[in-house]
């Protein structure tokens, strides 16, 4: 699997932490999300895979708490890794980042996860706006 970002610390411990996240373009825009903390960032759509959930059941929920949108036809494109402390959990965490590809099908109000807002943006610049080189990587992947 494709580590991305930072190498892991010597001698920390890191908990896997799964997750699903979603490039969702519509036209010539993709849906991001911007998350406000612990650092202001673009990211792909998406978050934490939680025990007993499935991956795309946890996609159309993050997707959803972090949009305000409902997505259709989500399709796997791949999968990797990097290693992170997640202040808000207090957690060093080995995130296992499954990717799909879906479609955004309706917004249905603003996000409802605290601190996050979407945002349109034109498919040529998502890219080189979002935090992670993961999501940067399969983003140039899937829009040339």
């Amino acid at each position: 699997m494709r580590r991305f970002g930072k190498a892991p610390l010597a001698g920390q411990v890191y908990r896997r932490r799964p997750g699903a996240y979603a490039i969702l373009r519509l036209g010539d825009s993709v849906l991001l999300t911007h998350q406000r903390e612990p650092e202001p960032e673009f990211q792909l759509p998406g978050g934490g895979i939680d025990p007993g959930e499935t991956a795309i059941g946890a996609l159309h929920r993050e997707v959803f708490e972090e949009t305000g949108w409902r997505i259709a036809k989500p399709r796997k494109i791949g999968i990797y890794k990097r290693y992170a402390y997640m202040p808000e959990y207090d957690l060093w965490a080995e995130k296992i980042c499954h990717v799909y590809v879906a479609q955004p099908v309706r917004r249905l109000g603003d996000p409802t996860e605290p601190g996050h807002s979407a945002h349109m943006v034109d498919v040529r610049q998502a890219a080189s706006l979002v935090g992670s080189d993961g999501d940067a990587a399969f983003l140039s992947m899937v829009i040339p």
